[in-house]
C-alpha cells in the first residue's frame, strides 16, 4: 500500500509471495485532493482510464456482482477499503469530501460496515444511506473479536477498515434503516438531558464537601446554570412529542403502566424506536436482557447478560424498581423470583426484561395497560 498525497491511498491486490508494489506515485498538494485509482494489470480489462477521472462511471470491475466496504472512522478522515477489489482510500471527513468520494464510488456496493465509534459514524452513515447504499453500524468488539480470529496483531486505520470490510464479506451483518431527523433530534435531546443530569449530582456532591466560600460560590453558579438547561431542554422536549401525534400517542401508553412515568416513556422512544415492531425474544436482546447460556458438558454455569444498550437499561432499572413496589404484576413476579431463591439483583433483572416485554406488547397493541388482561 502506498499512501498518495494528504488523503489518498492507493494499493494493489497483494500476491502471496511478493510483496505489494505501488504502480505509481502521485503527489497530491492540495489537501482534500482524491487520489487517482486503477485496478491490477491482470485483470481481463487491462490498463483503463481510471475510474477517478471517467465521468458516469459506476463500476471499477463489472465482472464484481457484489461489493463490500469497510469504513475505519476517525475523528478527522476516514479509512475505507473495498473487497473484493482491494481499493483503499484515505478521506477527510468533512462534508464537501464525503459527498465527492460517494460519488466516485465503485458499484453495485451490496453493503457497507462502520463500527459505533460514538457518534463520529452518524455523518458518513446517513451520506452513504442517502446514495443509496445499505449500511450496517456494529458494535466495535464483534469486530475486535473477529481481528482476532484472524490473528490481526497490527492496528493501524487501513488494516481496521480492511478487517471491517472482511467482516462484512464473510458475517454479512443486516443493514438497518437509518433513523429519521426527528428520530435522531429527539435522542440527543434525551441524551443531553442525561448528562445534564450527571453534572447536576456531581456538582451537587461537590458542593457538599468543599469548605472554600469561593468554591461553593462558583459550584452554585454552575448548578444555576445547569438547572437552567434541564428546564430548557425539557421545553424542547415537550415541544417535540407534541409535535409528532404518534409518539405522543406512545407516550400516553407506556405511562399507563404502574412504575413507568413519562421520563421513562421518553426515554424509550427515543432510544429504542424499534419498540413494538419486535419479539419478545428480540427487544429483550436489543436491550441487552437476555440471558447468555453458559454450559460445556455436564458443567452449567450462571446465566449473565451483555451488550445491548446501556442507556435503555439505565432508564428500565429504576422503571423496574419502581413497578417492583407499585405495579400488581411486576411486583407478584419478583416477589415470587425471590421466593424461588433468586437474588434480588437477579430478581430485578428479570422484571426488567418482563417490563420491557410488556412495553413492547402494548406499543404492538396499541392497548393501554391493564392488569386484568395480562
Amino acid at each position: 500500500m502506498v499512501k498518495v498525497g494528504a488523503v489518498g491511498y492507493l494499493n494493489r491486490p497483494q500476491a502471496a509471495v511478493s510483496p505489494v508494489v505501488p504502480w505509481f506515485t502521485k503527489t497530491v498538494t492540495e489537501h482534500g485532493t482524491l487520489p487517482h485509482c486503477r485496478n491490477s494489470p491482470n485483470t481481463r480489462l487491462g490498463h483503463f482510464k481510471p475510474a477517478f477521472a471517467r465521468k458516469g462511471a459506476t463500476t471499477m470491475n463489472p465482472s464484481v456482482p457484489n461489493l463490500y466496504l469497510g469504513i475505519d472512522v476517525s475523528k478527522d478522515w476516514f479509512d475505507a477499503y473495498l473487497l473484493p477489489t482491494g481499493q483503499s482510500w484515505h478521506v477527510s471527513t468533512k462534508l464537501g469530501e464525503l459527498e465527492r468520494w460517494i460519488k466516485v464510488l465503485p458499484a453495485p456496493i451490496c453493503l457497507a460496515v462502520l463500527e459505533a465509534t460514538g457518534g463520529l459514524e452518524k455523518q458518513i452513515a446517513a451520506a452513504l444511506h442517502q446514495a443509496g447504499i445499505p449500511v450496517a453500524i456494529v458494535n466495535p468488539k464483534r469486530i475486535h473479536s473477529f481481528a482476532e480470529a484472524l490473528d490481526k496483531k497490527a492496528i493501524t486505520d487501513s488494516i481496521a477498515a480492511q478487517t471491517i470490510a472482511q467482516f462484512a464479506l464473510h458475517l454479512k451483518p443486516t443493514p438497518k434503516p437509518m433513523s429519521s431527523t426527528e428520530q435522531q433530534n429527539l435522542n440527543e435531546l434525551m441524551m443531553r438531558r442525561s448528562q445534564l443530569i450527571d453534572n447536576l449530582i456531581a456538582e451537587q456532591n461537590r458542593l457538599d464537601t468543599v469548605r472554600c466560600k469561593s468554591v461553593k460560590s462558583s459550584i452554585s453558579k454552575h448548578l444555576r446554570w445547569l438547572q437552567k438547561q434541564l428546564k430548557d431542554i425539557d421545553e424542547l422536549i415537550n415541544q417535540a412529542i407534541k409535535n409528532s401525534p404518534i409518539w405522543l400517542a406512545n407516550e400516553q401508553l407506556l405511562s399507563s403502566v404502574p412504575g413507568v412515568g413519562n421520563i421513562t416513556a421518553r426515554s424509550l422512544l427515543a432510544h429504542m424506536p424499534e419498540l413494538g415492531s419486535l419479539s419478545r425474544r428480540q427487544v429483550a436482546a436489543l436491550a441487552g436482557l437476555a440471558p447468555h447460556t453458559r454450559q460445556s458438558g455436564k458443567w452449567k454455569g450462571k446465566s449473565f447478560i451483555s451488550g445491548g444498550r446501556a442507556n435503555v437499561r439505565k432508564t428500565l432499572y429504576m422503571a423496574a424498581l419502581s413497578a417492583s413496589r407499585y405495579n400488581p404484576a411486576i411486583k407478584l413476579f419478583y416477589l415470587h423470583l425471590l421466593k424461588q431463591g433468586k437474588s434480588p439483583k437477579m430478581a430485578l433483572t428479570a422484571c426488567m426484561r418482563k417490563l420491557l416485554t410488556m412495553l413492547n406488547a402494548i406499543i404492538r397493541d396499541q392497548k393501554s395497560w391493564s392488569f386484568a388482561n395480562l
